[in-house]
């Protein structure tokens, strides 16, 4: 009679004559297996990960990237998982690439490059529910990296520095506008009072003289004496 030790994080699934004993997985502990009839397989139940090669893909769009990713899973039913499959990780690893390509062939490629949770997303549940037969939860899934053809960086490039420009330009043309408004107004109290222009030349002297300049030459028109003028 042989004995087994079944960590914490395992459980041992035991064949009797062909039959798993009892239905249901063995462990944390120890275990005896008769000789000739016990035969056991050991199952992890931590968590794992796997990455995605980089996947070819076209998009809804017609335009194709390399994509590739990382899957976080673990085994849910010892059971399941070596009785109805042969190698659970590996049938894991392979339909996430083929789950890869089915979701992102439906995608256009803004949404790829912009909506990679909701991808994601779509994929874990996917994912999860053709692995739940083989007693696999498929916790997360990420998309890494997606790269695109470099003719069609440089031209994303090119459209993303025209549209700058352009918004540019709208920035400044309103900048304009707006300083022209506001001379306009200023134009209109100097013109409602002739001291107000005065007040603006005494200003800009002041700013001047702050300068530390040692020669100042200030013009002052005659129609900004006038009025002192007329008052004497």
């Amino acid at each position: 009679m042989g004995s087994i030790i079944v960590q914490e994080y395992e459980r041992a699934v035991i064949f009797r004559l062909g039959r798993i004993l009892d239905r249901k997985p063995k462990g944390p502990g120890m275990f005896f297996l008769l000789p000739c009839t016990d035969t056991m397989t050991k199952v992890d139940l931590r968590a794992k990960s796997f990455d995605i090669p980089p996947q070819e893909i076209l998009t809804k769009d017609s335009v194709t990237v390399c994509v590739d990713g990382v899957v976080y899973f673990r085994v849910s039913d010892p059971i399941m998982s070596v009785a109805n499959v042969v190698n659970a990780d590996m049938s894991t690893r392979l339909l996430a690439q083929t789950t890869l390509r089915n979701v992102l062939g439906t995608k256009s490629l803004a949404e790829v490059l912009s909506d990679r949770e909701s991808i994601s997303h779509n994929m874990q549940i996917s994912l999860d529910e053709a692995t739940h037969p083989w007693g696999i939860k498929v916790e997360r899934v990420e998309i890494k990296d997606v790269k695109l053809p470099q003719q069609l960086q440089r031209a994303m490039a090119a459209e993303a520095e025209a549209s700058r420009e352009a918004r540019a330009k709208v920035i400044a043309a309103e900048g304009e506008m707006n300083a022209s408004r506001a001379l306009k107004e200023a134009s209109m109290v100097i013109a409602e009072s002739p001291s107000a222009l005065q007040l603006r030349y005494l200003q800009t002297l002041n700013t001047i003289a702050s300068e530390k300049n040692s020669t100042i030459i200030f013009p002052l028109p005659m129609d900004m004496l006038q009025p002192f003028l007329t008052r004497k």
